[in-house]
C-alpha cells in the first residue's frame, strides 16, 4: 500500500465492524437488554458506514485507481495460496457505499418497529452478519473471498426469512430460499474450479487480465465459465428459471425484506456479473442469455405482481423484476446503466418496503391490500412516501430518481451494439406494466373508504429513515443525468475506470431524449389506466374480470406463471417417490440382516450380564469345575 492514503488502512473495519458486534450480540445479546441491543446493533453500522463514507471521501481524488489490502494468507495447498485481501476501486466504492448506508437506515427503522418481537439480539445479530458477509462480498479481491461472502448473505438470508420459526410456514420459506439459491451456488462454485483449473488464480483482476490474453472471444471455455457464473447470479439475484424463492421470502420481519430487497442479497448476483465483465464480454452467447432472462423475468414478474393481493409480495415481485431490468441492461454492455439502477432501486425499494411495514402494523399484522383503503388520511407520511417510492419505482418523468436510471437502461437497450429493437419494446412495455401494479397498489391501500381505523402509529425511529429514503428516492438520480438533459453524467464517468462506457452507434442524443420522452408517455398511460380503472370507473374492473379466462389468467400470474407447481411435479414428486421405493430395496435387506444379527447377539450376551453376583459367582464355580475336569481328564 505504499504511497497509498493511509486511511486505506481502514477498510478492513467496514465488514469488521458489522462481524464482530454480530458475534457479540449472538453471543451475549440476551444479557444486554433492547436499549443496548439497538445502540450495539445500530452503532456497529453507523461506524461502518462512517468508514465507508471517509475512504469514498479520500479515494474520489485518486483517479479510478484500484488498491489492493492484503490481510493475511489464507491457506497454502499444492501452489494455491489465496490471501484475505480487499480490493478497493470505483465499483466497490458505490457497492460499500449504498449496502452500508442503506442498512444503517434499515438498522435505525428495526430497532423501533422490531420491540415487540422475542429474540430482538438474536434479529440484530443476524442482520449485522448479513451486512458484514455482502461488504465482504464486494471488498473481496479474488472469488474465493467473494465465496465466502456470498454464502455468509445466503445463511444470513436463511435464517432472517426463518427468524420467526415456530410458524412452521416461515421456516419452510427460509429453507425454500436456502435450497433453491443452493442450485446457482453450485453453478457458481463449478465456475470458479474451471477458472482456476485453465487460468491458474483466482485473483479477480489477474483472471480478467488471463482471460482476455488466454481466450478469444466466443471461446467454449469462456462460454462455460460465463454461463456457470451466471448460474449463480441467478439463483441470488432471483432471476428465471430459480425466483421461485423470493415471493415465500416475505414471511421474515418487514425489515428483513427491506434489506434483502434493496441493499444486499439480491443485487449480489448484478455486482457479481459486473465485477466479471471481462469475462462476459469473451461470452457472447452468454451476454445474450443475461439479456434475455433480464427481460423475461421483469415481463411474468410484472404480471405476478399485477394480481397480488399480498402487499409485500406485490414487492417481492417488483424486486424480481427491477432487477430483471439490471440484467438486461448488463446483457446489452450497459455496465454502468446497472449499478446506477441498483443504486437507486435500493432507496425507492427500502423505502416501499419500511413504508409496508408501518402500513401493516397498523392494519394490526393485515398484508391483504383488499381489507385496506382510505390510509392517506389517518397515514400520510406513509401514503407520500409510498407515492415517491411507487413513482421513482415506475420512472415518473424528471423528477425521481427512478426515471434517469431505468430510461438509461431503456435507452441502452436500443443504442448498444448488443441492443435491439425487441429488447426496447419490451423494456417499456416493463415500464407499462410497473406504472399499472405499483399505482394499483396505492390506489387500493390509500384511496376509497377507509375499513379499518389504523391501530398504531411510526414513532421518529421509524419516521426519520423513510423521510430520508423519501428524499433520496426523488434526488439520487441526478447523479447521473444525461448530456442531453444538461447533465454531465458523474456516476458513469467515475465508475468509467472499471466499468467500460457503452460503446452507443445507433443513436444520438436526439435519439436518447425521444426514448426519454416515450418513457414518460408509458407512464402516464399505465397511471391513467389503472386511475380509470380503479379510482374513476372501478365497474370497469369488474366487468373486464367477469370472464372464465381472465379469471384464469390472474390465478396463473398470482401463482407465480405455475413455476412451484412445475418443480413440484418434475422434480420434488419423482425424487420423494424414488425414495418410497429405494426405501424396500432388497439391497437393504443385507443391512438389515447384519442388523438383526447384531441385535440378535445382544439379546443372547445380556443374558450373561444380570448384575447379580450370586449368578456370577455360581457360574464361576462351574467354570472352575469344568476346567478342573478338563485337566484331569487330559
Amino acid at each position: 500500500m505504499t504511497g497509498v492514503p493511509a486511511i486505506f488502512g481502514w477498510l478492513w473495519l467496514e465488514p469488521a465492524i458489522p462481524f464482530a458486534s454480530a458475534l457479540a450480540l449472538l453471543a451475549v445479546g440476551r444479557a444486554l437488554g433492547k436499549r443496548a441491543t439497538a445502540w450495539l446493533g445500530t452503532g456497529a453500522i453507523a461506524a461502518s458506514s462512517a468508514v465507508a463514507l471517509r475512504v469514498a471521501w479520500s479515494y474520489a481524488g485518486t483517479g479510478g485507481r484500484g488498491f489492493t489490502l492484503p490481510l493475511w494468507q489464507w491457506f497454502a495447498v499444492a501452489g494455491f495460496a489465496p490471501r484475505v485481501a480487499l480490493y478497493l476501486d470505483p465499483l466497490a466504492v458505490v457497492m460499500t457505499l449504498v449496502v452500508s448506508f442503506v442498512s444503517l437506515l434499515i438498522h435505525v427503522y428495526s430497532t423501533e418497529f422490531m420491540a415487540g418481537s422475542e429474540g430482538y439480539a438474536r434479529f440484530f445479530g443476524y442482520m449485522n452478519l448479513f451486512v458484514a458477509s455482502m461488504l465482504t462480498l464486494t471488498l473481496a479481491s479474488n472469488l474465493l473471498l467473494l465465496l465466502l461472502g456470498w454464502e455468509g448473505v445466503g445463511l444470513c438470508s436463511y435464517l432472517l426469512i426463518g427468524f420467526w420459526y415456530p410458524d412452521e410456514a416461515n421456516g419452510y420459506a427460509g429453507r425454500k430460499a436456502f435450497i433453491v439459491t443452493r442450485v446457482g451456488d453450485t453453478a457458481l462454485l463449478l465456475g470458479l474450479f474451471l477458472l482456476f483449473n485453465r487460468l491458474g488464480t483466482l485473483n479477480l483482476q489477474l483472471l480478467m487480465q488471463r482471460a482476455a490474453a488466454h481466450w478469444a472471444p466466443g471461446a467454449a471455455a469462456a462460454e462455460t465459465a460465463a454461463f456457470l457464473l451466471l448460474g449463480g447470479a441467478v439463483g441470488k439475484s432471483a432471476q428465471l428459471p430459480l425466483q421461485t424463492w423470493l415471493p415465500d421470502a416475505m414471511a421474515g420481519p418487514t425489515p428483513t425484506s427491506a434489506l434483502i430487497h434493496a441493499a444486499t442479497m439480491v443485487t449480489a448476483g448484478v455486482y457479481l456479473i459486473a465485477r466479471t465483465h471481462a469475462l462476459f464480454a469473451l461470452a457472447p452467447a452468454a451476454m445474450s442469455a443475461v439479456a434475455g432472462i433480464g427481460l423475461a423475468t421483469l415481463l411474468l414478474a410484472g404480471c405476478s405482481a399485477l394480481a397480488q393481493h399480498d402487499i409485500k409480495r406485490i414487492l417481492a415481485y417488483s424486486t424480481i423484476s427491477q432487477i430483471g431490468y439490471m440484467f438486461l441492461a448488463l446483457g446489452v454492455g450497459a455496465w454502468a446503466a446497472a449499478i446506477f439502477h441498483l443504486m437507486t432501486h435500493a432507496f425507492f425499494k427500502a423505502l416501499l418496503f419500511l413504508a409496508a411495514g408501518v402500513v401493516i402494523q397498523a392494519m394490526h399484522e393485515e398484508h391483504d391490500i383488499f381489507k385496506m383503503g382510505g390510509l392517506r388520511r389517518t397515514l400520510p407520511l406513509a401514503y407520500w412516501c409510498f407515492l415517491f417510492a411507487g413513482a421513482s419505482l415506475a420512472g415518473l418523468p424528471l423528477v425521481t430518481a427512478g426515471f434517469y436510471s431505468k430510461d438509461l437502461i431503456l435507452w441502452s437497450d436500443y443504442a448498444s451494439p448488443l441492443g435491439s429493437t425487441g429488447l426496447w419494446i419490451g423494456a417499456l412495455v416493463g415500464a407499462f406494466l410497473t406504472a399499472l401494479y405499483i399505482f394499483r397498489l396505492i390506489f387500493v391501500v390509500f384511496y376509497g373508504p377507509e375499513r379499518e381505523p389504523p391501530g398504531h402509529r411510526p414513532g421518529p425511529r421509524e419516521q426519520w429513515p423513510m423521510v430520508i429514503l423519501a428524499f433520496l428516492s426523488m434526488l439520487a438520480g441526478f447523479i447521473d443525468l444525461p448530456r442531453a438533459l444538461g447533465g454531465g453524467d458523474w456516476l458513469s464517468r467515475f465508475l468509467q475506470p472499471v466499468l467500460p462506457t457503452l460503446a452507443a452507434g445507433r443513436v444520438t442524443e436526439l435519439g436518447e431524449l425521444a426514448t426519454d420522452a416515450i418513457a414518460g408517455l408509458v407512464f402516464f398511460a399505465g397511471l391513467y389506466l389503472i386511475w380509470l380503472f380503479r379510482l374513476q370507473r372501478p365497474a370497469l374492473t369488474a366487468a373486464l374480470m367477469a370472464g372464465a379466462w381472465p379469471q384464469r389468467v390472474q390465478r396463473f400470474w398470482l401463482a407465480g406463471w405455475g413455476m412451484d407447481w412445475l418443480y413440484e411435479q418434475a422434480l420434488v414428486r419423482p425424487v420423494v417417490a424414488a425414495a418410497r421405493t429405494g426405501r424396500n430395496d432388497p439391497a437393504d435387506a443385507i443391512f438389515a440382516g447384519a442388523g438383526a444379527l447384531t441385535r440378535g447377539l445382544n439379546r443372547g450376551l445380556s443374558f450373561w450380564e444380570s448384575g447379580r453376583v450370586r449368578r456370577y459367582a455360581g457360574w464361576i464355580a462351574v467354570g472352575a469345575i469344568v476346567l478342573a475336569a478338563l485337566a484331569v481328564l487330559g
